[in-house]
């Protein structure tokens, strides 16, 4: 164990055995990760909770009241937030989330394991929600192939599908946030939110690894009318 140039204690984690270099790296992201400590903490359930913490402390798009839709939940970290933020942890807001993968139950938040791609999945959330929702955020990420071209053209279309589903959802002046990669391939994506929301930019929050493409959109003021109310 050794300081890094912060002076904080850097954890080096051996290799042999049956570990994988990419595993040890990733192990060793974490233990030296001053976020995952703090969540840990904080009792968030993962880091992501600091992310949507510190985008909503600056654009202040999650309100009490309100109804959230966290597509790509688990393991729970921004449902955590917005229960918090919008009082469904009080009874006020709502917060509906869905994930491929299992999440444990948490105060404020209905869940259904289910995978978004699923044909039958926004009827689902729709049902969950009883009417229109206010925020439709997503941390989705597709599986990745190792083929750059061919991972881009995943994410891109995951968001793409995303956004098609706030659009049919939300209340007028409602917002999209979702997690996209940097590649310069969603420009018509880009194209179409900005033509279906009065604001469209990118956000790269500090808790997002500065190594990383990680960035996200952030639409606010849906235009629409879908015809559905809360």
């Amino acid at each position: 164990m050794a300081k890094d140039t912060t002076g904080r204690l850097h954890v080096t984690v051996k290799s042999g055995g049956k570990r994988k270099l990419s595993s040890k790296l990733w192990l060793e992201r974490q233990l030296n990760d001053p976020y995952v400590t703090q969540a840990k903490r904080d009792g968030f359930r993962s880091r992501a909770a600091y992310k949507l913490q510190e985008i909503d402390d600056k654009h202040r798009f999650l309100k009490r009241g309100q109804v959230v839709v966290d597509l790509g939940a688990a393991p729970g970290g921004w449902s955590q937030i917005a229960a918090k933020r919008v009082g469904s942890l009080e009874g006020k807001g709502k917060v509906v989330a869905i994930d491929l993968l299992e999440m444990p139950e948490l105060p404020g938040v209905t869940f259904a394991q289910m995978d978004f791609l699923d044909d039958r999945a926004p009827d689902k959330l729709r049902a969950m929600i009883g009417g229109g929702a206010d925020i439709v955020m997503s941390d989705m990420a597709a599986n990745t192939t190792g083929h750059r071209k061919t991972d881009q053209l995943r994410i891109i279309g995951l968001v793409e599908n995303a956004a098609a589903f706030a659009c049919e959802i939300l209340n007028p002046g409602g917002v999209f946030l979702a997690k996209v990669f940097q590649s310069g391939a969603e420009a018509d994506l880009l194209a179409q939110l900005k033509r279906d929301f009065t604001t469209v930019k990118h956000v790269k929050p500090a808790a997002s690894r500065q190594d990383s493409s990680e960035r996200y959109l952030l639409a606010l003021g849906f235009r629409g009318d879908n015809g559905v109310s809360t």
